[in-house]
């Protein structure tokens, strides 16, 4: 059976502490973090050690940032690196696995006017290598993991589906990276969602989970069967981290979600 984790902001309760009794007594295993640019995560540091300290689990931390390593700006990029290795810093001294952050995040769309970046493709894979492997090596000496998230054609221009995250990631050549997959941009993207976690199985390091409506799973028309089963036939042995708004009573759509993936799982 897979291991379950709720974002902290969809957990009710106004402490770490108070959001872990409830994820626990909800049939979660863990919490993820959310970590805010302006080295918000870092200041947070006393309060998510008295977390640590009194038994809350917090493997991973997901960003929540204004600007992103690929970003066509040198300074915003540098700040965003600074900012990640910072945030994989924190999870490191909290015993957690890693930290996830896309390429960029609402930057350019090729969807949108004008259509074409100011960069071309050969400089975005430039960009990105480099602070990848930046990351990657600062992960590495931490002892944890950087997860790269491919997102959607409409958020995100330069990674938008395994096959090309794991490319990069190969290119990287570090055990430190790894693809933080999520099944929200896995629908729109993948043509055969679980035949990509499949073909991507070895540089799948974390799973975050909503479903085709971006809402909690069972809301949507995600084939939640096969997508597991597809995770589990990989191997992955992560949490799943539960990324997604809420519809209907929130309290009970949070609570919905552990059971209602154990049931797809079979």
């Amino acid at each position: 059976m897979f291991k379950t984790a709720c974002q902290e902001q969809l957990l009710p309760g106004d402490t770490l502490q108070r959001k872990w009794e409830f994820a626990r007594e909800a049939g979660y295993d863990a919490i993820e973090l959310r970590g805010k640019g302006d080295f918000h995560f870092r200041d947070r540091l006393p309060e998510l050690r008295r977390a640590a300290a009194d038994g809350v689990v917090m493997p991973t931390v997901c960003v929540d940032m204004l600007h992103f390593l690929g970003d066509f700006d040198d300074d915003r990029r540098r700040d965003a690196v600074a900012q990640m290795k910072s945030q994989l810093s924190v999870i490191a001294e909290l015993g957690g696995a890693g930290a996830q952050t896309p390429a960029s995040y609402g930057m350019f769309s090729r969807r949108l006017p004008p259509f074409e970046p100011p960069r071309d493709e050969r400089a975005d894979r430039d960009v990105l290598l480099a602070g990848l492997t930046e990351l990657g090596e600062h992960a590495r000496a931490e002892g944890v993991t950087l997860f790269l998230e491919p997102l959607n054609r409409y958020e995100d221009h330069m990674v938008n589906r395994l096959e090309q995250a794991a490319d990069l990631i190969r290119e990287v050549g570090l055990d430190s990276v790894r693809i933080g997959i999520d099944s929200y941009h896995m629908n729109i993207e993948e043509a055969d969602p679980a035949g990509a976690i499949l073909a991507a199985a070895p540089f799948i390091g974390h799973a975050q989970v909503s479903d085709s409506n971006r809402c909690q799973p069972g809301a949507g028309h995600l084939d939640w069967a096969a997508w597991l089963g597809a995770l589990d036939a990989a191997g992955y042995q992560g949490h799943l981290a539960v990324e997604c708004r809420l519809t209907g009573d929130p309290v009970q759509a949070v609570r919905s979600i552990p059971p209602f993936l154990a049931r797809a799982a079979g």
